[in-house]
C-alpha cells in the first residue's frame, strides 16, 4: 500500500468517527428537548460538549494535516476526491477555530435553550438577551478566527450552507420579495375566504392529533422502524437513517398545523432514510446541508401535505378521528390548509406565500447581528419594525415575535435562508420529478404513488450524501442551476387561481 493509500484510508476512517459523534450528539439534543428531567441541564452540557471537543480534536490533529498533504497528488476516484474534499473543508474551518471557543459555545448553548422557553414563558426577552448576547460575540470571534478579512456573516452561513454564498441567499430572497410582496397585497384585497372548514369545528384535542399525525406518516409511507414521533416546543428532527427523532406540535384550533408540521419533520427523516447505508456514517452517507434537508421537509408539507389530491385521499382518515368534520368537503378542506394568514406572526405556522418574507426578517436581522450592526437590545424593535414593512402586521409580544424560533437558542444563527433555498429546490425538484415519471404531482399524489416519488428523491438527491457541492447538486438533479423561477411560477398560478385574482 502506497503512502498516499494509506493516507487516504485514515483520512476516511476519521471522517467516519466524527460522523458517528455526530450522530451521538443528534440524540442528546433529542433527549434534552423531549425526555430530559428539567434539572439535567448541566449534566448534558457536559455531555455535548465533550462531544463536541471529540468532533474538534478529530479533524483539527497535525495528523489530518499531514495525511491532506499526502493525498495532494494521489490518484483518487470521484468517491475519494469528495470524501477528500470534505475533509479538508471540515478540517481547514475548524482547525482555524480555538478549541476553548468551541466549548465555551456548547456550554453557554446548553444554557441558552433553558433561557429561551422561560423567556417565551414569561414573556421577557431580557431574560434571553445575555445568552443571545454571548452567542453573537462567539459567533462573531468564530468567523473571525476562520477568516478575519470576510464578512463575519458570511463565514457563519457557510458553515451550514456551504459553497452557497451569502450572494446567492440574499438574490433568491430579494427576488421572491419583489414577487410576492405584491401578491400578499392583491390576495388582501380579494373578496375570497378559504378559511373556516377547520377552525369552527374545533378545538381538537392533542391526542387525537397525535394519533392524526402518526396515521398521516403511515399514509405517506414513513418506516416506523427507524422512526419514533413524539412533540416538543419547537418542531425538528434528528437522528440517523437507522434512527430518526421526528418531533411535532400542536394548537386546538385546527388540525391543520400539526399534521403540516409532522409531514414537513417526515421530510426530513425520508432524507436521512434514504442516505447510501454502505457510506453511513461517511461524508457520502451524511446530507449535504441544510438547504437540501429542507427543500425535502419542504416537498413533504407543501407539495404533497398541502396538494388537493393529498385532500381527496386523505380527509376520510381525518374524519375518522374528528366525525365532527364529516360534512365537510376534500375542496374545503384543501382550500383551508391552503388559507394565507396575512395576519399571521409565525414563521413554522406560515402559508406558503408569507412564508419567506418571515425568513427575510430574521436574514437581515442575523446579518446585522453577526456584522455588529446591531444590539441585542434593539432586536426587538427591529424585529417588530420589519414585520411591519414586509408583512403589514406587527408582533403583540417577543413570544409571537423575536422569540418564536429556537435557533438562536442552540446556537444555530445563519441558517434561516436554508429554509428558502430548500423550498425554491423543491419546486425545481417537482418539476424534473413529473418529467421523469410522466406525471403532475396531483396525479402522482391521486394515485398514492408515495413510493415512487420518494424513490426519485433517493436517486437523485439522498443517495449523493455530500458527493456533490450544493450547486452541482442541483443540476445533477434536475439539470438546471438553483433557480426560483419553478417556486414562483408554482405559487402563483396555485394562488391565483384559490383567490380567484
Amino acid at each position: 500500500m502506497s503512502d498516499s493509500d494509506s493516507a487516504y484510508d485514515r483520512l476516511h476512517e476519521r471522517a467516519e468517527r466524527v460522523g458517528g459523534l455526530e450522530t451521538i450528539d443528534n440524540l442528546l439534543f433529542w433527549d434534552q428537548q423531549v425526555m430530559m428531567p428539567s434539572g439535567g441541564t448541566p449534566g448534558r452540557s457536559m455531555q455535548r460538549g465533550l462531544v463536541s471537543a471529540l468532533q474538534h480534536e478529530a479533524f483539527t490533529g497535525d495528523d489530518v494535516a499531514g495525511w491532506l498533504d499526502a493525498v495532494d497528488d494521489a490518484d483518487l476516484d470521484d468517491d475519494q476526491q469528495a470524501i477528500v474534499r470534505e475533509v479538508r473543508r471540515e478540517h481547514e474551518r475548524k482547525a482555524a477555530v480555538d478549541r476553548d471557543l468551541i466549548e465555551e459555545t456548547n456550554a453557554v448553548i446548553s444554557e441558552a435553550n433553558d433561557a429561551w422557553e422561560t423567556a417565551r414563558e414569561e414573556d421577557d426577552f431580557e431574560v434571553f438577551a445575555p445568552y443571545l448576547e454571548q452567542l453573537v460575540e462567539l459567533k462573531r470571534e468564530y468567523a473571525n478566527q476562520i477568516d478575519p478579512d470576510a464578512e463575519p456573516f458570511s463565514v457563519i452561513l457557510e458553515e451550514y450552507e456551504p459553497y452557497v454564498g451569502v450572494d446567492t441567499a440574499e438574490s433568491i430572497l430579494d427576488s421572491l420579495r419583489e414577487r410576492l410582496v405584491p401578491l400578499i397585497e392583491e390576495i388582501r384585497e380579494s373578496d375570497v375566504d378559504l378559511g373556516g372548514a377547520f377552525v369552527e369545528h374545533g378545538p381538537y384535542d392533542d391526542d387525537r392529533q397525535m394519533a392524526l399525525s402518526e396515521d398521516a406518516l403511515s399514509f405517506v409511507g414513513c418506516d416506523w422502524d427507524r422512526s419514533r414521533l413524539d412533540t416538543s416546543t419547537h418542531p425538528f428532527s434528528y437522528g440517523n437513517r437507522y434512527d430518526m427523532r421526528i418531533t411535532t406540535r400542536f394548537h386546538d384550533h385546527s388540525p391543520v398545523d400539526g399534521l403540516m408540521s409532522s409531514l414537513h419533520e417526515y421530510g426530513h427523516a425520508s432524507y436521512e432514510h434514504g442516505l447510501d447505508e454502505d457510506r453511513f456514517p461517511d461524508p457520502l452517507g451524511q446530507s449535504r446541508s441544510h438547504s437540501i434537508h429542507e427543500s425535502q421537509s419542504r416537498f413533504w408539507e407543501n407539495h404533497v401535505g398541502r396538494s388537493e389530491a393529498f385532500w381527496g385521499e386523505f380527509l376520510p382518515i381525518v374524519r375518522k378521528h374528528f366525525p365532527r368534520l364529516a360534512e365537510v368537503s376534500p375542496r374545503e378542506a384543501f382550500e383551508a390548509a391552503n388559507q394565507v394568514y396575512e395576519d399571521n406572526l409565525t414563521r413554522v405556522e406560515a402559508d406558503e406565500v408569507t412564508y419567506h418574507l418571515h425568513i427575510l426578517v430574521r436574514f437581515e436581522i442575523e446579518r446585522a447581528l453577526v456584522n455588529g450592526d446591531l444590539d441585542v437590545a434593539d432586536v426587538p424593535a427591529v424585529w417588530n419594525d420589519k414585520y411591519e414593512q414586509y408583512l403589514g402586521i406587527t408582533p403583540e409580544n417577543d413570544t409571537v415575535g423575536c422569540l418564536q424560533d429556537i435557533h438562536w437558542s442552540i446556537g444555530r444563527i445563519g441558517t434561516f435562508q436554508g429554509y428558502t433555498l430548500g423550498t425554491v429546490f423543491s419546486a425545481q425538484l417537482q418539476e424534473a420529478m413529473e418529467a421523469e415519471l410522466g406525471a403532475d404531482l396531483e396525479e402522482l399524489v391521486g394515485d398514492r404513488r408515495f413510493d415512487d416519488m420518494r424513490t426519485w428523491m433517493n436517486e437523485n438527491v439522498h443517495q449523493h450524501g455530500k458527493r456533490y457541492r450544493t450547486d452541482e447538486l442541483a443540476e445533477v438533479a434536475t439539470g438546471k442551476p438553483l433557480t426560483a423561477d419553478p417556486f414562483l411560477d408554482r405559487i402563483e398560478s396555485k394562488y391565483r387561481d384559490l383567490y380567484d385574482l
